[in-house]
């Protein structure tokens, strides 16, 4: 006797690298599929349940099971289980009205049965429901019952383990459901539960489902490997995360028709791939097997050799040019010279290696993309780096708008939700001229332990209800990552590869002070690679940890995807973590970039043609660059800061402002290149990094630190309460306040006596410190007010 279980299947979606998931059917069958309705209605006084409910409860129960098997009793089948598919309860649970409606009491009662009986019979495994049924039935109280009865010591173990994971109440029990759903479906009990269990649910929720997601899959998930019948420290997502493809698998997602032709990109990327990354050979894969070799054979079917006919090449090539867009419309390819490039690059790959390789001789043939077909190459790419340049000046400008934003949008969420706390749900309060209401949601007031820790509010103005915790949390993450990005010139992909290790110390050897530094592991060039931390970067990172810090000060192991690479990275004290419900996970590379599109939102900057102003997170590196360049850095050392091989790189990424300092900054260039072409393209020697190093000991000042860029001298005659370059130490507010107060004796005083000149210089010196102090107390409004020890490792002198 047999009937319908389901799985799941992957199939790779042609020229995407995601994974279409499906939901098919095998076959299943319940334990006790062939005994008789007298013998499953023996088997119900038997469970834990039955004794704890009360007689009259049992009397209904035998009732409604009764009912239930009498009405399976009029369909076909074998056993239980085909009855119970051929008469459509396993589509859902439209059969219990159908069932109830002929019945002479009254409906709540003859309801009250059925529901009292489901629970025993899917608990004595009668029948194996479907997924489907179990979600349209949603009654809690099945869930629960079947739990009580089926391995109810280690249900217990999972509630608990997910109360020590962290799991919110609401997190816990769609876990437990989801668990008990798979308990019910597979036939197995909870002990026996194997990963494609679990995943079999996933692919159904995404199948009926698709854009909710499987957040209970999650918890059940990590339940399970917390209480040791899945493997230690597994989790769902890491499971089903894409791995790196093979390269036949790769080429075998174009459908490509010729088999000489596949076989040929297959070996072709088999030879290239130990040279390139990953994320280079889909790239490559992607113009060579879709862009060029597809549409070749949509064209032109039966072509079975990469020796293309001169018409067949100049139709391609006339084809390519244009981009046809999801809506129809069409404009020119911007990347066209780029796919001529790779192109007659392949073809002259397959003639080199012919010569060094007599098995390639084969291929080695007349090539389509003729010199004059890249012609243009540079200037595209000047015109490209123009491009870039005039999109830095663009939001050079507008960078600290967006930076006062972040702050103060961060300082008004933390307000918000610091008042939230000292008000009860139902009460009004007032913040920043708003008035708001705490509320809560239905499910929260029914189980008050679901909200432990939300707090929801509702805009009275606008009846927009807000998750204040979530609200405070983007906002954290917003002005970290665009900090942090500002003060570092830092890749995305180094920014969330930063961890804990990677803050050091370093003392300097003439005036033994301590500096800390921040190491940046290899990334697209492999260079590592060490910043100074400057004092505001300092204050971003210490928030950072005291923010991701566990009770015991220590920040936690999470293991990074790289969605470039398809590669799980080990687990590191990652600084760029949060929460997703209860699970700590790197921050990925998207949501940064909505974190910084939503504080552009609210800034409402717009680019000279009045759209809204985007940053993307490699603009900061750009913008970092020409600020640090244009201040006075020599830029073979940005270059070395920045990781760049090569220092022209540096200078694309440079953009300089006036027409008259591009016209100057060009012929000095020029007149350097032809005096000393080798000083000006070298390694900084051991002397000019150690006086990079040194020289910020050289600007200590009285009230902090300045900032003036590196070898200039002082331009204001060392007045630094009214120079924009000193960076005054939070330890001297005491003493800037002082001054302040000098300053405002002296001017009464030169008020008094008539002192007209006097008056004017005090003015500007008291706003200028006016200005600082403010700098000063925003700047420790944005900081924990807790301690919070860095653990820098200390690089050893003899290093």
């Amino acid at each position: 006797m047999t009937s319908t279980r389901q799985t799941t299947e992957r199939r790779g979606l042609r020229g995407t690298g995601r994974s279409q998931i499906t939901y098919h059917a095998v076959d299943r069958v319940s334990p006790i599929d062939v005994l008789s309705m007298q013998e499953v209605l023996a088997l119900l006084p038997q469970q834990p349940i039955w004794l704890k409910a009360g007689n009259g409860d049992r009397q209904a129960c035998l009732r409604g099971a009764t009912r239930i098997m009498e009405w399976l009793q009029t369909f076909p089948g074998a056993g239980w289980q085909q009855r119970w598919e051929n008469s459509g309860a396993d589509q859902g649970a439209q059969w219990i009205a159908v069932l109830t409606a002929n019945d002479p009491r009254s409906a709540d009662l003859s309801r009250q049965e059925i529901r009292f009986a489901l629970p025993r019979l899917f608990a004595a495994r009668l029948v194996l429901p479907s997924f489907d049924f179990l979600t349209d039935y949603g009654a809690l109280n099945l869930y629960v019952n079947v739990r009580k009865v089926l391995s109810p010591g280690l249900f217990e173990q999972a509630e608990k383990a997910g109360t020590a994971l962290g799991m919110r109440r609401n997190h816990v029990m769609s876990g437990l459901n989801v668990l008990t759903k798979v308990v019910l479906n597979s036939g197995k009990n909870l002990e026996e539960l194997t990963e494609q269990d679990l995943l079999r649910l996933r692919a159904w929720h995404l199948q009926e489902n698709p854009s909710r997601g499987t957040p209970s899959v999650n918890g059940a998930w990590d339940m399970l490997a917390a209480t040791g019948v899945l493997p230690e420290n597994s989790s769902m997502r890491e499971t089903v995360r894409a791995g790196q493809k093979t390269t036949t698998q790769l080429i075998d997602r174009y459908d490509i028709k010729s088999q000489t032709v596949r076989n040929l990109l297959i070996r072709y990327f088999d030879e290239r791939r130990p040279g390139i990354d990953f994320a280079t050979l889909r790239g490559l894969i992607s113009y060579l097997a879709g862009t060029f070799w597809c549409d070749i054979e949509e064209h032109h079917p039966g072509i079975d050799s990469i020796n293309l006919p001169t018409d067949v090449a100049r139709k391609w090539k006339e084809r390519v040019r244009i981009v046809t867009m999801p809506d129809g419309s069409q404009r020119p390819r911007i990347a066209y010279l780029d796919l001529m490039v790779t192109v007659r690059s392949f073809y002259e790959d397959l003639v080199r290696w012919s010569m060094e390789d007599p098995s390639w001789a084969a291929f080695a043939v007349p090539n389509p993309i003729k010199a004059g077909d890249t012609v243009g190459l540079a200037k595209a790419r000047r015109a490209a780096t123009s491009r870039m340049h005039q999109r830095t000046r663009e939001r050079i400008p507008h960078l600290q708008v967006l930076v006062d934003t972040t702050t103060s949008h961060l300082k008004g969420a933390r307000d918000l939700l610091r008042a939230a706390g000292t008000v009860e749900v139902g009460q009004r309060f007032d913040v920043a001229g708003r008035t708001y209401l705490r509320t809560t949601r239905k499910s929260y007031l029914t189980h008050p332990g679901l909200a432990l820790d939300v707090v929801l509010v509702q805009d009275v103005a606008t009846g927009e209800v807000l998750d204040l915790t979530r609200v405070e949390d983007d906002a954290f993450w917003a002005w970290a990552a665009i900090e942090t990005l500002r003060y570092t010139g830092l890749r995305i992909e180094e920014l969330l590869e930063l961890t804990h290790l990677a803050v050091v110390s370093y003392r300097l050897p003439d005036t033994g002070e301590v500096v800390p530094l921040l190491q940046v592991v290899p990334s697209k060039t492999n260079q590592e690679r060490l910043l100074l931390v400057v004092p505001e970067l300092a204050s971003v990172l210490a928030s950072i940890i005291s923010r991701i810090s566990d009770d015991d000060g220590r920040v936690p192991m999470v293991a990074r995807y790289d969605p470039h690479e398809r590669l799980t990275g080990p687990r590191l004290p990652h600084l760029f973590q949060r929460k997703y419900s209860w699970q700590p996970v790197v921050i990925g590379n998207s949501a940064i970039v909505d974190l910084i599109d939503a504080t552009l939102a609210r800034t409402g900057l717009t680019d000279p043609t009045g759209a809204p102003l985007s940053y993307r997170p490699h603009d900061f590196r750009r913008m970092f660059t020409t600020e640090v360049v244009s201040g006075g850095l020599p830029i073979h050392i940005a270059a070395r800061i920045l990781g760049h091989d090569n220092i022209n790189t540096t200078q694309a990424y440079h953009a300089v402002f006036p027409e008259e300092l591009i016209r100057a900054y060009r012929a000095f260039t020029d007149r350097r290149r032809a005096l000393r072409p080798a000083a000006e393209y070298r390694e900084p020697t051991a002397a000019e990094w150690t006086e990079f190093q040194h020289h910020f000991a050289l600007r200590k000042v009285e009230l902090g630190e300045c900032g003036r860029p590196y070898g200039s001298p002082c331009n204001h005659e060392h007045a630094c309460i009214r120079c924009p370059m000193l960076r005054p130490d939070p330890t001297q507010r005491a003493r800037l306040v002082e001054i302040i107060d000098n300053l405002a004796e002296r001017k009464a005083e030169a008020v008094a006596r008539g002192w007209l000149g006097e008056i004017d210089g005090l003015d500007s010196s008291l706003t200028s410190a006016g200005e600082k102090l403010a700098a000063l107390d925003k700047r420790a409004e944005m900081t924990d007010s807790r301690a919070v020890l860095l653990g820098i490792p200390v690089i050893r002198e003899d290093a």
